[in-house]
């Protein structure tokens, strides 16, 4: 299967130069275009198009740090964004409840338009989801590593718990996001 990385000719990393990625894009971008094939046969536009579609979303997936922990995770056969994902149900119920407390809370701010409160807790779970996606990127670099003594389901459990995190924090952020829109409009 070509992955996102093959599509760059990049080894398989979570630590991505990211400019020069955005050059290589554009370099293939004009390469790729469909514009290039216009006057080909249906079967080469068709190939042009699909290698500007797979370039663009090879794009979208390594640039994003977020989007390049998940799609790791997803090569190693953990696909959070898969509604039946173990990864929800698997998370420590410590944190499960942890986010309950958070939620309630941000529903209680949000009752009493106390916009101060949720940008505070904001400012929190911003750092917590940086946290959790360090912590996400150390275990998917070791993975990637693979040396001697690396415990693969270990590292992929300890990836996805923390992408887990990321997700329920992103979650919540975008929920902040929106009743501040709300309380400015």
């Amino acid at each position: 299967m070509r992955t996102h990385f093959d599509v760059f000719g990049l080894p398989r990393a979570y630590d991505v130069d990211v400019p020069a990625l955005e050059k290589q894009y554009r370099e293939l971008s004009l390469q790729l275009h469909p514009d290039r094939v216009a006057q080909a046969d249906a079967r080469e536009r068709l190939k042009a198009l699909e290698g500007t579609t797979a370039l663009n979303e090879a794009f979208k997936t390594l640039k994003d740090p977020v989007r390049r922990a998940f799609y790791l995770l997803k090569l190693h056969g953990i696909d959070l964004d898969r509604e039946d994902a173990g990864a929800q149900k698997d998370m420590p119920m410590e944190f499960l409840e942890e986010v309950m407390d958070l939620r309630e809370a941000l529903d209680t701010a949000m009752e009493k338009k106390d916009l101060a409160r949720a940008r505070a807790m904001a400012t929190d779970v911003e750092a917590r989801k940086k946290a959790a996606l360090d912590e996400a990127a150390g275990a998917l670099r070791a993975l990637e590593a693979g040396g001697p003594g690396a415990d693969g389901q270990v590292l992929v459990k300890k990836a996805s718990h923390a992408l887990g995190r990321v997700r329920y924090f992103t979650r919540f952020l975008e929920q902040v996001d929106a009743f501040e829109e709300e309380s400015l409009s």
